[in-house]
Formats: C-alpha cells, sequence, structure tokens
C-alpha cells in the first residue's frame, strides 16, 4: 500500500495512492496515520478495508496538497554520515558505530512545501534520505527480527544549515529542526512495495542540475542493523521516523561550498517512493 495525507497544514485528511496512481479517501476509515492507527494494526485493518471498499472509495481531486504521509510522529531519529562517499566529500571518517541525531517534529511538512530558510541563515543546505517508519514499539530488539517493526518507507529531505550545524557547538541538532526542514513524501509505501531496500537509487537536484546520485546498496549500516542499534538507546514507538543518511553530492562537499538561496528549487526522488519538489523562500517573505 501507498498512504498519503492530503489537504490543508495540520488539517490532513487520509488517503491512499492506488495501482492507477490515483490517490483515494480513507478518512471514513481512519482520522490519520499516527501513533494510534499503527500501534493498532491500522495497516492490516485498512488492507483489508480497501479490499471491501474499493469500489465505494472517492477520489481525491488532481491538485490536492499533499501533506507528509504520516502524522507528526513522537521523534524523527537521524543517522548521519551513512554513505561512505558522503563521509569523505565531509572530511568526516567512516564511523566506527551509527551517528545518530534528532530532528525536531516541528520541522515536518508536506513534499511540495516551500523549504523556509531561517532567519540569519547562509548555508542552508539539501540531503536526499530514504526514512524507515516504525511499526510496533521497538525496544532492544534485535538486527535478525528487526524487519518485522517496519510499517513503511519514505522520501525525506533532510535539510541542514551547516553554520548552525557544525560552527555553533554543541550537538548537531541546532542545524536540522528549524521549521519546514523535514519534506517527507509524497507517499508512504509499505515494505510489500519496495523489491530491495538495499538496491534504490537516490537523486537530487538543485535547479535542475544533478549534485546528488547515489545507492543505497552503499549503506555503512544497513536498516535492520540501525532498527537494532537504536533500540538499545531509546524506545521506538510506532509512526517513529529514522531517517537513514544521505550520499556524497551536498552543499557542503564542494570546493567552495553551496548552498540554497531564495528562489532555489529543489527536487529529489527515490526508486519506488516517487519525487518530491520544494522551492526556497526567505524567512519573512512567506
Amino acid at each position: 500500500m501507498k498512504l498519503i495525507r492530503y489537504g490543508e497544514l495540520n488539517k490532513e485528511k487520509t488517503g491512499v495512492m492506488l495501482e492507477d496512481d490515483k490517490c483515494y479517501d480513507t478518512s471514513a476509515f481512519c482520522k490519520d496515520y499516527n501513533e494510534g492507527f499503527f500501534e493498532s494494526d491500522g495497516l492490516r485493518r485498512l488492507k483489508i478495508y480497501l479490499e471491501e471498499h474499493r469500489a465505494r472509495l472517492t477520489q481525491i481531486p488532481a491538485g490536492s496538497r499533499l501533506g507528509s504521509p504520516i502524522a507528526r510522529p513522537s521523534k524523527i531519529v537521524c543517522i548521519g554520515l551513512n554513505y561512505a562517499d558522503h563521509a569523505r566529500e565531509t572530511g568526516a571518517a567512516i564511523p566506527p558505530e551509527p551517528v545518530v541525531f534528532m530532528k525536531s517534529t516541528t520541522a515536518l511538512v508536506g513534499p511540495f512545501d516551500d523549504i523556509i530558510i531561517p532567519k540569519n541563515s547562509v548555508k542552508t543546505d539539501w540531503e536526499v534520505e530514504i526514512a524507515v517508519v516504525i511499526g510496533k514499539k521497538a525496544s532492544y530488539v534485535d538486527e535478525y527480527t528487526a524487519p518485522k517493526y517496519i510499517a513503511g518507507y519514505v522520501l525525506h529531505n533532510d535539510v541542514s544549515e551547516r553554520e548552525f550545524q557544525i560552527e555553533r557547538g554543541g550537538t548537531w541538532d541546532k542545524g536540522k529542526g528549524c521549521d519546514t526542514f523535514a519534506p517527507m513524501g509524497p507517499f508512504m509505501a509499505t515494505p510489500d512495495e519496495i523489491e530491495d531496500v538495499d538496491d534504490l537509487r537516490l537523486w537530487l537536484k538543485v535547479n535542475g542540475k544533478k549534485m546528488q546520485d547515489g545507492n543505497t546498496s552503499n549503506f555503512i549500516f544497513k536498516i535492520p542493523f540501525i532498527i537494532s542499534y537504536l533500540s538499545q538507546f531509546m524506545t521506538l514507538l510506532p509512526g517513529d521516523v529514522i531517517s537513514t543518511g544521505t550520499p556524497a553530492g551536498v552543499g557542503l562537499g564542494f570546493k567552495p561550498p553551496v548552498y540554497l538561496k531564495p528562489g532555489d528549487v529543489v527536487e529529489l526522488g527515490i526508486d519506488g517512493l516517487g519525487s518530491s519538489k520544494q522551492t526556497l523562500k526567505a524567512y519573512g517573505s512567506h
């Protein structure tokens, strides 16, 4: 299945994208794709609902705004430097264990919403990533059983402010959690929709120019290991998001670095997870 949410920001309704790539409303079945939905075996129940009501589903009007395909989760956990080529371009050593940081849940927006360059920012950067949505409570899970905790996968632009992240002291979180810094979607695909999560092409363009072109086959730490690893340090709840890192080609890695400015357009995509597009706006201009 492919889950979507549509409508006005913070007032989204639930829906699905079916085989014809058309979107249909499911708000009669559930109010939101949130922790309660995943925790209550919502995916299995939704599948049954779709089988029984397919002919009676209402199509969502073309051009409707898409929100993040999942509601605001309890946490967005990110893995840094998880592609060897990205670690090299930023001058970082290959990490012996996953680099973990948090991204504010208030950064979450839809796949085609604007990215707002923060106040006093001059180093806003892009990062195409595949994110994992957790389907059930995970604490101290082993790597072998970790895939059973996956509800689905989603395209994520882990927007980053490099001065805030690197030059202002402390942890990375300051440069990761600004409003609009987590565009997700267009849809969440359940695992059966993805043939091989360890062989997916990721790409990103800025103003039509290809900047990132990588493959998940180059993960340093694969997804089951990441889930198991994180569950040793925190309980992962249904609906939580884990973003798994970005390949080479970020603005920070260029010599000299290249950063986003108002009017720039970022397009990104992953095999099987669709594509998204965001326009950069200056703080206060939107």
